[in-house]
């Protein structure tokens, strides 16, 4: 799987997550700067932190860690199978 397909595949997931209820088109600076982290980030709880904080600083609102977490482990599986590690 080429990076740019994976990084499609993320977007995908991040704007299928609607954490807000603000609709899939909603996330678009989010989705761009969770996608970026993850290029480097291949610990879930890692990016899970890198999550909570793009969302929380962009709208205010928390989002539990247990949630962020779970997003992160579909992310880096994307990731993983992307780059064979799996």
């Amino acid at each position: 799987m080429e990076n740019i397909e994976m990084n499609q595949k993320c977007v995908h997931i991040l704007q299928q997550w609607d954490p807000f209820g603000f609709g899939a088109e909603s996330y678009d600076t989010e989705t761009a700067d969770v996608v970026a982290a993850l290029q480097g980030i291949d610990d879930p709880t890692k990016l899970a932190k890198v999550i909570q904080k793009v969302y929380e600083h962009s709208f205010e609102q928390w989002i539990p860690f247990e949630k962020c977490v779970a997003i992160a482990y579909k992310l880096i599986a994307v990731k993983f199978e992307a780059k064979c590690i799996i």
